[in-house]
């Protein structure tokens, strides 16, 4: 039986060295969720152990069911049926039934959405047990960001209405951002949101290169200020996959082909507003991107962890004059730079996720901690060193989160290639 977390130690290490107790306090909000909810835990210690309860399952079933159905599941690609629906290969649609019966399908959300409340270093290490089996189906698996938007700039009735489906994995998502004209540049953006006279939000227009564009909720960034150029003129908003929301085509890709990307046009569809107009890009998107670069990092660690186990397996397997080629100098060389390579990858990559939970922790307490808004001169000390240090992870995490992109997916080139 194969466990993609188990048989890493590299993982297991870092698992063991990063504070979690720290993060578990920093997420569970000093535990006090463990009074409303029988499975939230009650300190680090059993924070910690279901942490590593839900790897172990995950890289089980990533080890023994999912890896076995990735060459299938590539070979076969997905389906855009007449009616304009897309039909996954067999095998992402087994997983996702499987990851949804294992409830990981919610790894950051709240529990009070039926979420794991997980911090986001766990997610990683998850994101990229997955990918290691799949990368195809890391995509959807992966696009948890979407519930975490709408988790951290929707009103109250927009979340009861999509996050209990999310965790339950009832429903996929897709973030709808690119346009025929508009890929890096967003701000460019033209896809038109408007109102009728009741004030009902509706979109209109065309999205290309969609990542799950067939998703049942889709987060659209839109042009709500007809009036007005650049990402001031833009704002997000959530919709539901129904009958205004037309697949028009899926890219003919060179792999990954168990990830359907789109072509969308949406045909007067109702939408509904996510947070307050006009900060669509610079606020919303932006902290939603900045979650998906930390996906690709995992993504690409996953990648080239499968391809160093190949590389490893083969030249122990194939031999030369009479010896492994994994005793030829070059090659064993070779192989010990992929490693050496991998190793720092997961090292920044965790390291980064680690601060990215550390700035969320000290956004979080800024907004909710009513003492810090006092007239005690020790609240408004406190305060004050709280924004500081809040202003200081931020910082990091804007360093980091591109660094760490940049490096595990140009090392996971590398090593595919070598």
């Amino acid at each position: 039986m194969a466990n993609f977390y188990r048989d890493n130690d590299d993982i297991q290490f870092l698992f063991r060295h990063i504070d979690l107790g720290e993060l578990a306090a920093v997420c569970e909000e000093d535990f006090k969720f463990s009074n409303e909810f029988d499975y939230a835990p009650v300190d680090a210690d059993e924070a910690i152990q279901n942490y590593d309860i839900v790897l172990d399952s995950l890289g089980q079933l990533s080890g023994d069911f999912i890896a076995p159905r990735a060459e299938d599941v590539d070979r076969q690609g997905n389906t855009l049926n007449e009616d304009g629906s897309v039909t996954y290969a067999k095998g992402i649609r087994e997983s996702l039934e499987k990851l949804a019966q294992a409830e990981v399908m919610g790894f950051t959300l709240p529990h009070r959405f039926g979420g794991l409340n997980f911090p986001n270093v766990v997610y990683s290490m998850a994101i990229e047990i997955v990918s290691r089996a799949d990368a195809a189906l890391m995509n959807i698996f992966g696009l948890q960001g979407i519930a975490e938007t709408i988790n951290a700039f929707a009103t109250e009735e927009i979340k009861q209405k999509y996050l209990h489906d999310f965790s339950a994995g009832k429903v996929t998502g897709a973030m709808v951002l690119t346009e025929p004209d508009a890929g890096s540049d967003l701000q460019a953006i033209k896809l038109r949101a408007f109102t009728d006279d009741n004030g009902n939000w509706f979109l209109h227009g065309v999205k290309r290169f969609i990542t799950n564009g067939c998703g049942d909720v889709l987060l659209v960034l839109a042009r709500s200020e007809l009036d007005r150029s650049g990402g001031l003129g833009l704002s997000l908003f959530v919709c539901d996959r129904g009958p205004t929301v037309h697949i028009r085509r899926l890219e003919d890709k060179l792999g990954i082909h168990g990830s359907p990307t789109c072509e969308i046009f949406f045909d007067n569809t109702p939408c509904e507003i996510i947070g307050e107009r006009q900060r669509g890009l610079v606020t919303y998107v932006m902290a939603l991107m900045n979650g998906a670069r930390i996906g690709i990092a995992d993504q690409s660690m996953g990648i080239a962890e499968a391809a160093f186990r190949v590389a490893r397996d083969y030249a122990a397997s194939r031999k030369q004059f009479a010896v492994a080629i994994e005793k030829l100098p070059a090659v064993r060389d070779m192989l010990i730079d992929m490693k050496i390579a991998i190793e720092a990858g997961r090292a920044l990559l965790y390291e980064t996720s680690r601060i990215v939970d550390i700035e969320v922790g000290y956004a979080k307490r800024l907004e909710t901690d009513s003492r810090l808004r006092g007239n005690d001169n020790r609240d408004k000390a406190e305060a004050k060193q709280l924004k500081n240090d809040s202003r200081k992870y931020k910082r990091y995490t804007a360093m980091l989160t591109p660094m760490s992109k940049y490096y595990c997916s140009e090392m996971c080139n590398k090593i595919a290639y070598d």
